[in-house]
């Protein structure tokens, strides 16, 4: 069957395209932009510089479809799972979140889920052991452990607008 053929192309100012031709001789281009986000691509087959489907994905959502692809995959999402019943999780705090610019604290979660926040990443940074009184900000990326019910419930009140 032979190996996929995946090309790359620099994208100057937008970031990189990769092109994957398929066994049936298909193309499909993924343009991963300097922001994060992906743009998805197929091709007809009748004609392949003609572009039958294009969609544009946030990290999240790639990261999403990359799992669903692939769902042996090492989740972006799911940080850990041990046997103590425990997971860490990646949640994605929405700019039109509730929570936008309130503090940890307004969450309750701890009370609520009896999940943790043990750090938040706001775009090159780490913020490990986030007290109280941080102010959570839209993009913020929680990482959140507790029991898979705690984390979920986490999720939910996170996601509220």
């Amino acid at each position: 069957m032979g190996a996929p053929r995946l090309s790359s192309t620099p994208l100057p100012g937008i970031g990189v395209r990769y092109d994957l031709t398929t066994r049936e001789q298909r193309r499909i281009s993924v343009v991963a932009h300097r922001d994060g986000a992906r743009t998805l691509s197929a091709y007809r087959q009748d004609d392949p510089d003609a572009c039958a489907l294009s969609v544009r994905l946030t990290s999240g959502e790639a990261t999403a479809l990359v799992d669903a692809l692939a769902p042996d995959h090492h989740s972006a999402n799911l940080l850990s799972t041990t046997e103590l019943g425990l997971v860490a999780e990646r949640i994605e705090l929405a700019s039109t979140s509730h929570w936008n610019g309130r503090v940890l604290g307004d969450t309750r979660m701890r009370t609520e889920t009896g999940a943790s926040i043990v750090a938040v990443l706001r775009r090159a940074e780490a913020i490990p052991s986030p007290t109280p009184d941080f102010r959570l900000a839209g993009g913020d990326t929680l990482i959140v452990i507790g029991t898979r019910e705690g984390v979920d419930t986490a999720a939910a009140i996170l996601g509220r607008e």
